[in-house]
């Protein structure tokens, strides 16, 4: 797969996922607005990536940077952090990785030079991209026992390598299988309004040879009463306390859906998506987008001139819909919010 997203020389670039799969166009960012533009207008998505460009971003920013003292350096480092935290606000891998960032800055405010600084946060940028592929391959690893040889799995939107620093997380558990050896089958939803199911999920599992198929997304309750799915399996942009899922829109319907035909609903998502300060989704902001995107159509308007359109871009999941959680450290199961501690308390063992 083409990278994600990566340093090129003092520049960070991103491909652009707005063109895919039609085009591959890299979109580059010279400083960190251009990176705050490039996650706001979905030029990068899925909570992982999120993560990663706000981390690149400050690393960007840092290099720009013009201050006396270290402290004072940190001081603009923090305010440029409160603006990326503005970008996206439901995926919490951006707040992550930009606390990460803060964190290791105000660490060497003390005995290090503005310039070893913002080569240590160059250099923390670039192994937080490392250390996403290494989550993703041991999350794919955990994951794939529990897809049996021979299964149909259903997934919503895009959780693979596009969405992450590379491999995937939901998209991870599935190459895995493959890896495996396991004869899979995947059906992905088209995902409106940005239909990243059909131009970002069937590409890359194309590129891939692993077979997909493309359905409307009012489809997959047919196929479950059918007996054509067997399990699904989505990613999250934020896991509360409690195990509730905030995850792309159209992922709650499809929980409930296979609660009500007994499939296994799997959540894939590393450690840093869960979000352990927020008690339980009701919590979780949803953020929500323009009107157009769901009126307009490849720059074409669809619908009456001015129609209204409400544009949530997520939904929570409650966690009694959840079969597991899927993570670098294992497969937490129920009760989610017990599981979710020791899951947190062993990482930081």
């Amino acid at each position: 797969m083409i990278p994600t997203i990566e340093w090129n020389g003092q520049q960070v670039r991103m491909i652009d996922q707005r063109k895919l799969p039609g085009k591959k166009e890299w979109y580059v960012c010279r400083g960190y607005k251009d990176v705050i533009q490039g996650i706001r207008k979905m030029v990068i998505r899925g909570a992982p990536a999120i993560g990663v460009a706000a981390a690149m971003g400050l690393a960007l920013a840092a290099g720009s940077i013009r201050a006396n003292s270290p402290a004072a350096f940190t001081a603009r480092l923090r305010r440029i952090g409160d603006e990326l935290l503005l970008a996206r606000p439901t995926a919490v891998n951006l707040r992550w990785a930009v606390l990460r960032m803060i964190g290791l800055a105000e660490k060497k405010m003390e005995g290090y030079s503005i310039s070893q600084i913002k080569d240590a946060l160059r250099l923390e940028s670039e192994t937080i991209l490392a250390e996403d592929i290494a989550i993703n391959r041991q999350m794919g690893m955990n994951g794939q026992a529990l897809i049996p040889d021979g299964a149909t799995v259903l997934t919503h939107c895009n959780a693979g390598a596009l969405a992450t620093a590379g491999y995937g997380t939901a998209l991870g558990v599935i190459r895995a299988a493959w890896e495996q050896g396991k004869r899979i089958q995947v059906i992905a939803d088209e995902t409106r309004p940005w239909l990243q199911g059909l131009r970002l999920t069937a590409f890359e599992l194309m590129e891939d040879n692993i077979p997909v198929s493309v359905i409307a997304d009012n489809a997959a309750g047919s196929l479950m009463r059918q007996k054509r799915i067997d399990l699904v399996i989505t990613g999250a942009d934020r896991i509360a306390a409690n195990g509730d899922v905030a995850n792309k829109i159209g992922t709650y319907q499809v929980a409930v859906l296979a609660r009500a035909h007994r499939i296994p609903f799997y959540v894939a998502a590393p450690l840093s998506t869960i979000d352990a300060a927020t008690k339980n989704g009701d919590l979780i902001p949803v953020e929500e987008r323009g009107p157009e995107e769901v009126a307009r159509f490849g720059g074409r308007q669809i619908g009456p001139a001015n129609v209204m359109a409400l544009n949530p871009v997520f939904d929570v999941t409650p966690a009694k819909y959840l079969s597991a959680i899927i993570t670098e450290g294992g497969v937490i199961r129920p009760p989610f919010q017990k599981g979710i501690r020791e899951a947190l308390r062993q990482s930081k063992a």
